[in-house]
């Protein structure tokens, strides 16, 4: 994988068995190109001192052309978690007949921490552990992280809404969650960032999983089951 940071991994396509158009595919080269030369330059200067016109004339367009394909400069970055907003709703709606919703997601979450997907924070490759000290030592990243959970939380919640969950109940195990997944990781990632070895965290990682799915089952299991 030439780019070990978070993007399109090995999880359940939103459109399996749809290739790209040639048009589609030229806009997403584009995106790829304007995020790797954003992230390029704030890793060498720093987030804060460069400019989306730096940007623009480091990936030789204009910074109208910036704007046509990301909303803001903290998008630049996060552009790589895109694809993964709707990655739990994806994971319930494709799951085997008989398998839990939660027993699904624990089984996703724990196939990623074993292919050390760095989404889960067990991957010490240099280049994720050069990313994520930008994305969590940069507030503003930090801050625009947030509305990226919030959407995933939403598609899960409208996953859960289409297999018969009442609103309010599909809204809050989807909270639920969002907020175990995103707890787990950042532990990953504190203690990779901190020196620790993908492999001695990973241990640890599975135990924790294994209390947070566990926690969930009892909890939203108690609510629904399936």
């Amino acid at each position: 994988m030439s780019d070990p940071t978070p993007s399109s991994t090995s999880s359940p396509s939103a459109s399996a068995g749809r290739e790209p158009g040639l048009r589609e595919r030229k806009k997403q080269r584009t995106r790829e190109v304007l995020s790797e030369s954003a992230v390029r330059l704030f890793l060498e200067k720093g987030y804060e001192k460069v400019s989306v016109a730096e940007v623009a004339e480091a990936a030789g367009v204009s910074k109208p052309t910036v704007f046509r394909y990301f909303a803001s400069k903290e998008d630049l970055v996060l552009h790589r978690f895109a694809d993964h907003e709707d990655e739990a709703a994806r994971v319930v709606a494709g799951r085997a007949d008989g398998e839990s919703v939660v027993g699904a997601l624990r089984r996703h979450f724990l196939d990623g921490v074993a292919r050390r997907d760095p989404v889960t924070g067990v991957c010490d490759h240099p280049a994720v552990l050069a990313y994520l000290r930008l994305l969590y030592g940069t507030p503003a990243l930090v801050a625009r992280l947030a509305g990226y959970q919030e959407r995933s939380e939403l598609a899960l919640a409208e996953a859960l809404v289409r297999e018969g969950w009442g609103g309010v109940e599909a809204r809050l195990a989807a909270g639920q969650v969002v907020a175990v997944q995103r707890i787990l990781a950042q532990e990953n990632v504190r203690r990779v960032v901190g020196g620790e070895s993908a492999d001695d965290v990973a241990e640890g990682a599975v135990r924790a999983a294994e209390v947070g799915f566990r926690q969930l089952e009892r909890g939203v299991g108690a609510v629904r089951s399936d």
